[in-house]
């Protein structure tokens, strides 16, 4: 199911992009970005609609724990240190063996072209596509979705080390592979604890809050 719906949902974003005439341009506009991510996330959150009504209670809420409780709020220093440390020690080793394909510019590229392509007011777009759209959904759908049916059929821990591996293998981005594997497991690891992904949400959150933080801190 995940399969079918990311290759439909990826076939629909690049017929999106190509047809606004942005198929051969690196960094696209802002709000291209927002199109492309509608194209992307629309079919999934579809499926998990459809997954809720037919296989669950029809409850979206219920069938995917999207609760928070008010010590969920520990999420938002664990998202800062996810970034300005976990990802860095992680990827650091990395640079050190390969420094062709895991420099800091490589690291950093996809964030800095997002940042970079935003100007005046879409900024605030990319504040709501990056620290609050792309959690929400990326946390229901490998955590609250994937995960958890994994954890049924293999277990917690192995399910944490696959669903941590499928969430940074399908940004296909090799130089943020590590630094992205770690994070999700801190992420996976919240979600088994818990048995919600409130913790997990707001962790998601605060760390993209920082990386955009971080840049606009720098330039």
């Amino acid at each position: 199911m995940w399969s079918l719906t990311y290759l439909f949902a990826n076939v629909c974003g690049s017929v999106v992009i190509s047809a606004l005439g942005y198929g051969a341009v690196e960094v696209v506009p802002t709000w291209v970005l927002a199109l492309s991510a509608l194209t992307l996330w629309g079919p999934f959150v579809g499926v998990l609609l459809w997954t809720s009504k037919h296989h669950g209670s029809g409850n979206v809420v219920h069938d995917f724990s999207l609760t928070f409780e008010a010590k969920d709020l520990w999420g938002v220093p664990l998202g800062i240190a996810c970034q300005l440390l976990l990802v860095v020690l992680v990827t650091l080793p990395f640079q050190w063996l390969f420094p062709s394909l895991f420099n800091s510019e490589a690291v950093e590229k996809r964030a800095n072209d997002l940042f970079d392509a935003a100007h005046g007011a879409w900024i605030v777009l990319l504040i709501v596509i990056v620290v609050i759209c792309a959690p929400l959904v990326e946390e229901i759908v490998y955590r609250g979705f994937i995960q958890h049916n994994l954890g049924v059929a293999y277990g917690a821990r192995i399910s944490v080390l696959l669903a941590s591996f499928w969430f940074a293998a399908v940004h296909l981005q090799l130089a943020e592979f590590p630094g992205l594997f770690a994070f999700a497991l801190v992420l996976g690891v919240c979600f088994s604890r818990t048995k919600r992904l409130g913790l997990s949400i707001v962790t998601h959150v605060s760390f993209n809050a920082s990386a955009l933080t971080v840049m606009a801190l720098t330039r």
